[in-house]
Parts: structure tokens; C-alpha cells; sequence
């Protein structure tokens, strides 16, 4: 029901964008000024890009089939990777209309009700961007996030629009108009590169650092005597789920029964560390001699030196294929 919430938040969010967009089209209209002209058709992508977001959302939150045993988290990668391409492709179309038109004529007017104007969908777009930020984060979902993260790169360029229009109401200085529509541009092609370069990252697997760090954090702090020693982690974002393998050493002379009850019990401590659904393959390894030096385990009667030092688990000694030994 809470996935649901959401996807009305993003039917919400793209509601506003679509009565932003005609706000943004008529101080356009009013001013001739490009630097609005920037704003809006920032804003088309907004649309565009909210639509694409939304479909994606849905298709996300549907179960594991068998066509997609991992679930159909992936999408969420994509959408944010179409929602980058087109803010780049705006970047770049803003940047040739400025660049152009700082050789020509270009006379703007009006500037009062631009800034108005600009005032209200900015601030609009930067309460909505932050909502949808939060309850990103709060699912670690890329594509409610990213849709907020845009919404609030959005409002932060129209703080600066509305400092930099000001200047050339003031100065009644046309050419400042367009170097503002350059400034801004580039800054929507940076935005726009910084999403496509994470979707690709998501799409390719790639580790996300600060995710493994986190989690590295919280089990050091809830590790159990039995887990001897822990290696090979790997952890992969399916959307707004998270799939976990890694192997973990027992004392050697447990036998299934209790093998189990304690992979159980690591099972139940990881997925009580985080608040998106995560699945788990473990594989169980035995404890060997060597293992004795970095082995914390009391009253063990199979214990063939004393333990020399406890190993704290970092993000570097857990994802190596290699058992610890010192």
C-alpha cells in the first residue's frame, strides 16, 4: 500500500509539472526572454520524463515471475537513463539557441512578470523536489529520486534565473539574458550526464559504494560470535530491492541442523538492517586451523591457538574472494 502512495505521488508530481509548464510557456511568452525560455523547456522534460517515470514505477512494483526472477527493479535504471538523456539533449538545445542568439538582435521585455512567474514555479518545484527526494531515499528507489533531484535542480536554476533577470532589469543589458541561458545550460547538460552516467552504473551492476558501506557499518555492529569471519560480498539494486551474496565461515563441526539455525539467524539480522526488501544467498564455510587466530568464539573445544586479533569488517576485506587469516 505504501508502493501504491507513491506511485500517486508521481501521478501528483506530474499533474503540477504539466500546470508549471504552461506557467513557465506564458512568462516565456511575455518576456522573449531565453533564459526562461530554458526553464521551460526544462520543464517539457519534466513532463516527458515524469511520464516515463511513472509507467516504470508500476512496471517496478510488480512481483517475480518467472521470465524475471530477480523481480522487474531494472526498469527504474532505464527510466532514470531516458530522464538524463533528455535533460542532455535540452542542455544542449538551450546552449545553441543562447550561443546563436548572442549574435543577433534579441530584445527581451516584461521582465517583472517573469520574475513572478519564476518565483512560483520555482518554489513549487523545489517543495515537490524534496518530497520526492525523502521518500526516495526513504525506499531507495533511483527513479522517485531522481525525478526529485531533477525537480529541485529545476528550482535551484530559478533562484538563479531570478538573480540574473533581476540584473538585466536593472541594467537593461539584453546580452545578459543570453549568457544566463549559457550558464544554465551547461549546468542542465552536467544534471542531465550525472543521471544517465548512474542509470548505466545500475544497469551494469556496478557496486554501489555508499549502499555497501552502509550495510558493511551495521552488521560489523550486530555480528554474532559464530560468524567467524565473512567474505566475497556482493550486493546488487534491483529498483527498490537488494540482492545480497557473500560467504560466511562457521565452526566446522556444526552439522546442518545447526549450520542452518545460525545462517537463519544472520539472514534475519541483515534483513532486519534494512527497510527495502532484500534477498540473500549464503554460502556457508567451514572454519580451518588457521582461522583460530581471528575466530571470537568462546568455550570452543576445537580451538587450536588463541585467538591473536579481531578482524573489524570494512568495505575492502569483505568483498575480497579470500578468507581472512591475520
Amino acid at each position: 500500500m505504501k508502493n501504491v502512495g507513491h506511485l500517486k505521488l508521481l501521478g501528483i508530481s506530474l499533474a503540477i509539472g504539466a500546470l508549471l509548464l504552461i506557467l513557465k510557456f506564458g512568462a516565456w511568452w511575455l518576456t522573449n526572454s531565453n533564459a526562461i525560455l530554458t526553464d521551460a523547456l526544462e520543464s517539457i522534460i519534466n513532463i516527458v520524463a515524469g511520464i516515463f517515470a511513472l509507467y516504470s514505477f508500476y512496471i517496478a512494483l510488480k512481483p517475480k515471475d518467472e521470465d524475471h526472477p530477480y523481480g522487474h527493479g531494472k526498469i527504474e535504471f532505464i527510466s532514470a537513463g531516458f530522464e538524463g538523456a533528455l535533460i542532455l539533449i535540452a542542455g544542449l538545445v538551450i546552449l545553441y539557441k543562447s550561443t546563436w542568439d548572442s549574435f543577433h538582435e534579441h530584445d527581451v521585455y516584461r521582465l517583472d512578470w517573469g520574475l513572478i512567474l519564476t518565483a512560483i514555479t520555482g518554489s513549487v518545484n523545489f517543495i515537490l523536489g524534496m518530497i520526492l527526494i525523502k521518500r526516495g531515499k526513504d525506499i531507495k528507489s533511483i527513479t522517485l529520486e531522481a525525478s526529485g533531484r531533477h525537480l529541485r535542480a529545476d528550482a535551484y536554476s530559478s533562484i538563479g534565473l531570478l538573480f540574473g533577470l533581476g540584473i538585466v532589469m536593472i541594467t537593461q543589458m539584453d546580452i545578459l539574458d543570453n549568457i544566463i541561458a549559457i550558464v544554465f545550460g551547461v549546468i542542465i547538460i552536467m544534471t542531465g550526464y550525472g543521471l544517465l552516467r548512474r542509470s548505466i552504473a545500475g544497469i551494469m551492476d556496478e557496486t554501489d559504494a555508499e549502499l555497501l558501506k552502509e550495510f558493511v557499518v551495521e552488521i560489523e555492529q550486530h555480528r554474532k560470535e559464530d560468524w567467524i569471519d565473512m567474505h566475497n560480498v556482493r550486493m546488487i539494486k534491483y529498483g527498490s530491492n537488494l540482492h545480497l551474496d557473500c560467504h560466511l565461515t562457521l565452526p566446522w563441526y556444526y552439522d546442518t541442523r545447526k549450520s542452518h539455525a545460525v545462517m537463519k539467524d544472520f539472514e534475519d539480522t541483515v534483513k532486519g538492517l534494512s527497510e527495502q526488501p532484500i534477498e540473500l544467498f549464503v554460502h556457508v564455510d567451514p572454519c580451518e586451523p588457521i582461522s583460530c587466530r581471528i575466530c571470537q568464539k568462546k568455550n570452543c573445544k576445537e580451538r587450536l591457538e588463541d585467538a591473536r586479533n579481531r578482524i573489524e569488517w570494512t568495505v575492502g576485506n569483505i568483498t575480497a574472494n579470500q578468507k581472512h587469516q591475520t
